[in-house]
C-alpha cells in the first residue's frame, strides 16, 4: 500500500530536517523543499496528498499566496498552514486562502502529525467520493457502474477492459499527474520494465476514442518528465 505523500515546503533549515525526520519516522513520505519556486516545480512534477506550508517564505510569494494558486490548482490536495505562535492574523488569512488547517510555531511534533494525519483523512474523503457513477471526458461520458464510454448521443464506444480500467483511475484522480509506472502497476497488477511501453499505447489509443484531436490532447494530457494527468471538462 503506497504511503500518504507530503510536501514540506519551509525555509529554515532546522525545521526542514526535524519535521521531515519525525513524519517520515511515521511512515509517512516526505518530500522537503524551502521555497515557492521548488514548491512549485516538484508540484509540476506530481501533486502530494498534502501539502505543509510556511507563512513566512523568501521570495516574492508568501505562503498565503502560495496557498491560492494551490487550492485553485487543486480542490483536493490537503494544505496545512505553518503559522507563527498566536498569530490570529495569520491564521485567518490561511484559512481564507484554502487551507484546511493551521500549526502554529513552535509546534510539538505529535501535534503537527495527529493535524497531518486528521487532514489527510478528509482530504482521502475528497478524493474517492461514494457515489462515483458517471464522469465526463471531453464529450464522453465514462459509465463506472456499467463499466460503459458513452458518445454524446450516449451511444457505446468500444473499450477494452485495460482501456477502461485507465480511464476508471483517471477519474478517480482527475487533474492529478499520475506516472506511467504507477498506471502500470495499478491497472496491470505486475511489476514495471523500464522498457515497458504498454501504459503509452493504451493511452493512444484511448484517445484516439475521446481526443477531438488526438495528436493535441486536452482530455488525458501528457506532463512531461511524469506520464499522464485527465482534465475534466471546466463548464
Amino acid at each position: 500500500m503506497q504511503l500518504p505523500s507530503i510536501l514540506l515546503v519551509e525555509d529554515d533549515a532546522f525545521q526542514r530536517k526535524a519535521a521531515e525526520t519525525y513524519l517520515v519516522n511515521h511512515d509517512l513520505r516526505v518530500i522537503a523543499v524551502e521555497n515557492g519556486a521548488q514548491m512549485r516545480r516538484q508540484i509540476s512534477r506530481a501533486m502530494p496528498d498534502l501539502v505543509l506550508l510556511d507563512v513566512q517564505l523568501p521570495g516574492q510569494e508568501d505562503g498565503f499566496a502560495l496557498a491560492r494558486w494551490l487550492r485553485e490548482s487543486n480542490t483536493r490536495v490537503g494544505i496545512i498552514m505553518l503559522t507563527a505562535a498566536g498569530d490570529a492574523v495569520d491564521k485567518v488569512l490561511g484559512l481564507e486562502s484554502g487551507a484546511d488547517d493551521y500549526v502554529a510555531k513552535p509546534y510539538e511534533p505529535r501535534e503537527l502529525l495527529a493535524r497531518c494525519k486528521s487532514v489527510l483523512r478528509r482530504s482521502v474523503n475528497k478524493s474517492t467520493p461514494s457515489r462515483l457513477e458517471r464522469v465526463r471526458m471531453g464529450d464522453f461520458t465514462l459509465d463506472l457502474p456499467r463499466r460503459l464510454l458513452l458518445d454524446a448521443a450516449g451511444k457505446d464506444v468500444a473499450l477494452t477492459s485495460g482501456e477502461f480500467d485507465v480511464l476508471k483511475i483517471f477519474a478517480e484522480n482527475p487533474n492529478r499527474p499520475l506516472s506511467r509506472d504507477w498506471l502500470l502497476e495499478t491497472t496491470s497488477h505486475r511489476s514495471r520494465d523500464p522498457f515497458d511501453r504498454a501504459i503509452d499505447l493504451r493511452i493512444t489509443r484511448i484517445r484516439r476514442k475521446i481526443e477531438p484531436t488526438p495528436e493535441k490532447p486536452v482530455v488525458i494530457r501528457t506532463v512531461r518528465g511524469v506520464g499522464y494527468m485527465f482534465v475534466p471538462p471546466t463548464e
